[in-house]
């Protein structure tokens, strides 16, 4: 008995004990340094095309050139000496671009400016470098690797939603990871967070953006199984779109099956006819 009730001293001893580092965990602040890092969304408007940035052969480009060829942009914001964040996250996206069996130059553009204003063109052309062997790509494909001013980079973040912070005392960059699905006209049409991106979603978001015009046409029909979860920033499984492919699969099922009867039936009566 004694120890029945010791048994039952310790277990609330420890529930007690929970619940009151729960209770000083939800009260505990948020760093300093990230109670400024997010991201608010700005779905449906538009990137401001005057910004000027370099490319990785150092020349200036405006924003505006990457779009208007009918075809949606892949937009990341990172900054090339980031060792962490920024790796996983290009390396996420690199691994699900490399599964959707498409093209950047032909069905889209990828776009990676750095947040870091002391990036130069010479960093921007090795980590396209990188990334472009990575895929198997030539050095014409359409991954381009931006750095800018400060003021230009804190417009695209701000057009985007994107609020990042300096710590000077890490000299890092705190933020968040996202890509960014843009139309061929500059219209902001998806948010894709975290560090994974399967290539499903990677296809659905780009399906969205180009309204259309990229993917197949069964490509379509699977993307009515999902729907975008505005809260997850992911593609999530759509119970009434998945009944409608359900039903496609049942009618054509029927449509085979009474073929199949309908000449079994012919080779019948023809049989009896010969008879």
């Amino acid at each position: 008995m004694f120890r029945n009730v010791f048994r039952r001293i310790l277990l609330v001893a420890w529930g007690a004990i929970f619940c009151f580092s729960g209770m000083v965990l939800a009260e505990e602040p948020i760093p300093k340094q990230l109670q400024e890092v997010t991201i608010r969304e700005r779905l449906g408007t538009y990137l401001n095309q005057n910004l000027v940035f370099r490319n990785h052969e150092n020349k200036e480009v405006k924003l505006g050139s990457f779009f208007n060829k009918q075809k949606p942009v892949l937009l990341t914001l990172n900054y090339f000496t980031c060792e962490n964040l920024c790796n996983i996250q290009l390396n996420a996206l690199l691994g699900g671009l490399r599964d959707t069996k498409l093209l950047p130059g032909k069905d889209f553009d990828v776009v990676t400016v750095s947040i870091d204003a002391r990036n130069n063109s010479e960093l921007a052309a090795h980590k396209r470098k990188m990334y472009l062997a990575a895929l198997g790509l030539g050095p014409t494909a359409n991954w381009n690797f931006l750095t800018g001013e400060e003021s230009a980079i804190r417009s695209l973040a701000s057009d985007v939603g994107f609020e990042y912070k300096y710590d000077a005392k890490t000299d890092q960059f705190a933020h968040s990871a996202a890509v960014y699905f843009i139309s061929p006209t500059g219209k902001i049409t998806r948010y894709l967070y975290g560090l994974e991106y399967p290539s499903r979603n990677i296809k659905f978001a780009l399906i969205d953006a180009s309204e259309g015009k990229v993917g197949s046409s069964v490509d379509k029909l699977i993307l009515s199984c999902f729907h975008y979860d505005d809260v997850l920033g992911k593609y999530s499984p759509f119970a009434f779109g998945m009944m409608r492919v359900a039903g496609v699969i049942t009618v054509g099922a029927i449509g085979i099956w009474l073929s199949f009867m309908w000449r079994r039936e012919t080779k019948y009566r023809r049989r009896e006819n010969l008879l």
